[in-house]
């Protein structure tokens, strides 16, 4: 097995929700619960789950935007760096700067190259990312969506980042631009040995991309396993309605998906067993008081 880059040990994020008139916590939301987490360098690990699960806010924890609220996220190279892909291109881009400058931004924030050489440096990511020279002077406002996602991902490499970390990374693109934009980064992983802990709802993105997936589900993984097993032998019946639920070939319009029945519970008044116990299809009496 390659190198642990990072490791969250029973982590738990938790916001507060209410007050009292003292200004006293009395409600909190638990965003994680006891996350347990380790990515390895050259992988790509796929996040799965509903909106609400707590992928944001694992995706917040990992850049370093938030701090555990009991637990340990422990790096392997305190001096490390991480990049994020945004799922907006357009919001995550400065629209006043041009973009040969947007590319280099995390190299001119850490002060380590002088413009000639971040000019440098931005007409070879362009070129790696399918970007043409004469279009570094450019602002945002002039490209298209995917181009401004390969802007993007320019911009996280600049810095030879340790980890990556993709939010959603195609999900505000055309289909037809999601696989351009997938097969460039399966392509980057490759030439430069990249990791990427992958962020998304949409089962099939995570499939393309990613070696091993973790299922998460009100803050919790429910499941974690490489990409092959969770596909032929999904084990926990969220992963497994999960799985059921995305679109399959063949489907023709006006044919109903199928959809997970019930909602995600509160995460500020979370069951003492298993959470998915109300919406899962095999629930029996002692879910409602363990864990599976």
């Amino acid at each position: 097995m390659s190198e642990v880059l990072l490791e969250l040990d029973s982590v738990h994020v938790n916001f507060p929700a209410r007050k009292n008139w003292l200004g006293r916590v009395t409600e909190q939301v638990h965003a994680l619960n006891g996350m347990d987490l380790r990515i390895h360098r050259g992988e790509t690990l796929g996040v799965v789950g509903e909106s609400g699960c707590g992928k944001s806010t694992l995706a917040q924890l990992l850049m370093g935007m938030l701090k555990p609220s009991t637990g340990a996220c422990q790096r392997a190279n305190a001096a490390g760096s991480m990049q994020m892909v945004f799922q907006d291109p357009l919001s995550s881009l400065d629209p006043r700067l041009p973009v040969w400058r947007i590319i280099t931004e995390p190299v001119w924030i850490q002060q380590r190259r002088s413009e000639r050489e971040r000019r440098q440096l931005a007409e070879t990511l362009a070129q790696q990312v399918g970007i043409r020279a004469e279009y570094l002077d450019r602002l945002p406002h002039a490209f298209s969506g995917g181009q401004r996602q390969r802007i993007a991902i320019a911009r996280a490499l600049s810095s030879d980042p340790d980890i990556i970390v993709l939010d959603e990374p195609t999900s505000e693109l055309d289909i037809s631009v999601q696989a351009q934009i997938l097969n460039l980064l399966v392509a980057l992983q490759q030439q430069r040995n990249l990791t990427y802990v992958l962020i998304s709802h949409n089962v099939s993105v995570v499939r393309h991309m990613s070696d091993r997936v973790a299922v998460m589900y009100a803050g919790r993984i429910v499941e974690e396993a490489s990409m092959s097993e969770i596909l032929r032998h999904p084990r926990h019946p969220y992963t497994q309605v999960l799985l059921g639920s995305r679109p399959k070939e063949g489907l023709k319009k006006g044919d109903a998906l199928h959809c997970i029945p019930g909602a995600p519970p509160d995460l500020a008044r979370l069951p003492p067993g298993c959470a998915f116990a109300e919406r899962c299809p095999h629930r029996r009496p002692v879910c409602e008081q363990s864990l599976p």
